[in-house]
């Protein structure tokens, strides 16, 4: 921003203005009324032959007395002209400043009463301008946060309608007569029940990280084990599913500083999604390899794919690409975010690529080599302070959580 523009400038050289006005006012007014004044006190006749005038001089003391009596009646009326005008322009520059204040200061009342939508319409060049843009920007944080609120409220009481729905369904069915009370009617009903209760701990993991107060046991440890492990467990769901799971490493990785057990629930959770989308026949493959001070792991897969324009929202919470195929394969609809927001709590990057529908899908997340510098936790989100103090306080889902945990471990009692 340029010197002039600056609002410390412009008081400034307002100030100097009404100043410079106060004096101009005032020299005019003194000399005026001096003239005037002085005129007035001389004694004057006129001529019989003709308009001249004889100004008659008077003695120095009678003289001197006219005159301060003359500058007095100068100086006072040249003072009131002086604060007169200096009143005038000064209401004129605070004008300038008050109004857009008082504009900041309705629509920032108008934001804490929550609407959201109010917006501030400055179009100086100077602080004043830079603080409405800024107020602009948190108004519009603000409402997408609300309708990020609104959409989670939506999909987080969808997803546990849907179980709920159904074993309330074949709950009456059973106090009706109407569903017999055998083995494959309590699978579905357990089916269901152990959906919802396993998006009831999804939600808990969830707000866990969201809120910062996940625990991680951050050491050096070797990748190669952990990998051969999650082949062995995924191999029977393998064979059933007809899908070839396959690990390519080198023998040799360098250790990377994680938590293990936090680097085998992402692994989980991305090699469940790629399983969850990929048909039979077909392939997924883990990789890894060392990239200067990271090591970039990524999961692969041969199924669906993902058109370009979804791939941005792959990590929101419940985003489906295909909502109706999604619900189907019993998935919670926010494995990938918790795994998003894992990788970041250890100072990792991850992404998704996908050449388009029918071409498979890639997952790569990063993880360092060595202890960072900055040990505190990290989230998707590049927080302020007032961001990191509200992700502090205990959010909406972990109030669900904890009322559905209740509620869950009274009906097991």
């Amino acid at each position: 921003m340029q010197w002039r523009k600056q609002l410390r400038w412009k008081l400034f050289l307002s100030h100097l203005v009404i100043g410079g006005i106060t004096v101009i006012v005032l020299l005019a007014t003194v000399r005026f009324m001096t003239n005037v004044g002085l005129e007035r006190d001389f004694l004057v006749h006129e001529n019989a032959t003709g308009p001249q005038k004889t100004i008659h001089p008077l003695s120095p003391e009678l003289l001197l007395q006219r005159f301060q009596l003359a500058m007095g009646e100068a100086l006072l009326v040249a003072a009131l002209a002086a604060i007169e005008a200096a009143m005038v322009m000064s209401l004129f520059v605070s004008s300038r400043i008050v109004e857009p204040l008082q504009t900041l200061t309705n629509v920032s009342r108008r934001l804490a009463q929550g609407f959201y939508r109010e917006r501030t319409m400055i179009t100086s060049d100077d602080e004043l301008a830079e603080l409405s843009r800024s107020i602009n920007q948190l108004a519009a944080a603000l409402e997408q946060t609300e309708q990020h609120r609104m959409a989670l409220l939506a999909d987080v009481t969808h997803e546990l309608r849907t179980p709920l729905a159904t074993i309330e369904g074949y709950m009456e069915g059973l106090l009706d007569g109407m569903v017999a009370p055998n083995r494959q009617t309590f699978t579905l009903i357990q089916r269901e029940s152990g959906r919802l209760l396993r998006l009831i701990e999804d939600l808990e993991i969830l707000s866990r990280v969201e809120a910062g107060r996940v625990q991680l046991n951050l050491r050096l440890f070797d990748l190669q084990p952990l990998l051969e492990t999650l082949i062995l467990q995924f191999q029977p769901h393998s064979l059933a599913s007809q899908i070839e799971i396959l690990v390519l490493a080198p023998t040799t990785l360098p250790k990377v500083w994680a938590d293990p057990d936090r680097v085998n629930q992402i692994l989980i959770n991305l090699l469940t999604n790629a399983f969850r989308y990929t048909p039979k026949e077909g392939k997924v493959l883990l990789r890894a390899r060392d990239a200067e001070d990271h090591l970039v792991i990524s999961v692969e897969d041969t199924g669906i794919g993902v058109a370009p324009e979804h791939l941005p929202h792959l990590f929101e919470r419940f985003y489906r690409v295909d909502k109706s195929r999604a619900r189907v394969s019993g998935g919670s609809g926010i494995g990938l975010t918790i795994a998003c927001h894992l990788v970041y709590a250890q100072h990792g990057e991850i992404w998704a690529e996908s050449e388009g529908p029918g071409c498979g899908t890639q997952f790569y997340f990063t993880l360092p080599l060595e202890a960072p510098t900055s040990p505190e936790l990290r989230v998707p989100i590049r927080q302020t302070e007032d961001k990191k103090r509200k992700f502090s306080k205990p959010n909406l889902i972990a109030g669900w959580v904890d009322g559905w945990r209740k509620m869950a471990s009274g009906r097991k009692e």
